[in-house]
C-alpha cells in the first residue's frame, strides 16, 4: 500500500473538511435559531465565490507580485466576500423569512428552495454558464519536503515523492481556524451570543425575558452569510475555479455534515465536515488505488451510506442531544 498517497489525501481531506465546516456551520446555526433548512445558504456560498474572483480581478495582483500584495489583497478579499455574503443572506431574511416566521414549516422551506434557484440565475447572469477560472494569485507550490525515504511499513511503503503541501491546503486551514475559533467564542462568550442560544432554546421564554428575537435572528442569518462568504473565496482559490451551480454539492454535504454531528450543535458540525473531506478525498483518490473498479462514482453512496447508519443508531447526530417537542 503506498502511504505516501494515503497521507496526500489526509491533507486534502483536512483542507475540504474544513471548507465544508465552515458551510455547515451557516446551515446549523440558522437551524438551531429558527428550525429553517436554508437550503439557498449554498448558493450564498457560490456568490461569495463569484464576488471573490471579481474583486481579486480588480486589484490587478497576481503571483508575480511581492508576499506582501498577495496576502493583502487575499485578506481584503476574504473580508469584502463576507461582508457581502453576511448582507446578501440578511436580505434574504429580510425579504422573505421573516414574514413567514409563524407560517406552517412548509412554507419557508420552499421560500428557501426558490431563493437558491433565483441564486443560481444571477450568478449566470453575472458571469455566465461557464466556470469562472480563479485569478493566478498564489504560487503553485507553497511547501513540500519528503517524510521518509523508501520504507517499508505493515505491508505497505513510503515512496521516495514529495508529501506536497500546497500553498492552497495551507491557506484554507489558516483561514478556516481561525474563524472556527472566533465563531465559538461569539456564540458562546458574547452577549448577541447568549441570546442566539437563548432564542435557539426558546424563543417564547427569550423574547418574554427582552430578547429582539427578529433582531437575534437577523445577526444569526449575517454570521452564517458571513462564514459562507469566506468559505466562497477559500473554495474559489482552492477549486482554481468556480461554477454557478458548485452550491449544490457543497451546500449537500455541508448540510448532511451538520446533521451527521448534530444539527444545531457548533462543534458538531465541524467534526461532520472533517469527516466528510476526508471520506470524500479518500473515496476519489486512495480507494481506487487499494479497490479494483473502485471510482469517484461511489464517493456520494459512501457518504450517505455512513450518515443513514449514524442517524439509524444515533437520530440526533453524533454530538446532538435527543429532545422531546412539547405540545
Amino acid at each position: 500500500m503506498n502511504w505516501t498517497l494515503f497521507f496526500q489525501m489526509v491533507i486534502i481531506g483536512i483542507a475540504t473538511g474544513s471548507l465544508i465546516a465552515l458551510i455547515a456551520l451557516g446551515y446549523t446555526l440558522v437551524y438551531g435559531i429558527v428550525e429553517l433548512i436554508n437550503f439557498a445558504h449554498g448558493e450564498v456560498f457560490m456568490l461569495g465565490a463569484f464576488f471573490a474572483g471579481s474583486f481579486i480581478g480588480v486589484t490587478g495582483v497576481t503571483s508575480e507580485n511581492s508576499t506582501l500584495q498577495i496576502v493583502g489583497t487575499l485578506l481584503l478579499a476574504l473580508v469584502a466576500s463576507m461582508v457581502f455574503c453576511a448582507v446578501l443572506n440578511a436580505l434574504i431574511d429580510r425579504v422573505a423569512y421573516r414574514r413567514l416566521r409563524n407560517a406552517p414549516r412548509l412554507a419557508p422551506l420552499i421560500a428557501a428552495i426558490g431563493f437558491s434557484f433565483i441564486l443560481q440565475n444571477v450568478a449566470i447572469y453575472w458571469k455566465g454558464p461557464n466556470p469562472l477560472i480563479a485569478p493566478k494569485i498564489l504560487p503553485k507550490e507553497f511547501t513540500q519536503y519528503n517524510i521518509l525515504k523508501r520504507w517499508d511499513i505493515f505491508g505497505g511503503y513510503f515512496d521516495d515523492k514529495f508529501i506536497r503541501f500546497m500553498a492552497k491546503d495551507v491557506m484554507v486551514i489558516a483561514i478556516t481556524i481561525p474563524l472556527l475559533i472566533g465563531m465559538s467564542w461569539f456564540v458562546y462568550h458574547t452577549r448577541i451570543g447568549t441570546a442566539m442560544r437563548a432564542t435557539a432554546q426558546d424563543r417564547e421564554a427569550a423574547a418574554l425575558m427582552g430578547i429582539d428575537i427578529n433582531r437575534t435572528i437577523q445577526v444569526a442569518f449575517l454570521v452564517g452569510g458571513a462564514l459562507a462568504g469566506a468559505a466562497g473565496m477559500v473554495a474559489l482559490i482552492y477549486n482554481s475555479s468556480a461554477r454557478f451551480n458548485m452550491g449544490f454539492q457543497y451546500g449537500l454535504f455541508a448540510f448532511t455534515a451538520a446533521v451527521l454531528g448534530g444539527i444545531g450543535n457548533l462543534f458538531g458540525a465541524v467534526v461532520g465536515g472533517l469527516l466528510i473531506g476526508l471520506i470524500w478525498a479518500m473515496s476519489d483518490g486512495w480507494m481506487p488505488t487499494v479497490v479494483p473498479g473502485w471510482g469517484a462514482q461511489w464517493t456520494n453512496t459512501v457518504i450517505f451510506s455512513i450518515l443513514v447508519l449514524v442517524l439509524i443508531f444515533r437520530p440526533a447526530g453524533l454530538f446532538g442531544k435527543a429532545t422531546t417537542e412539547k405540545v
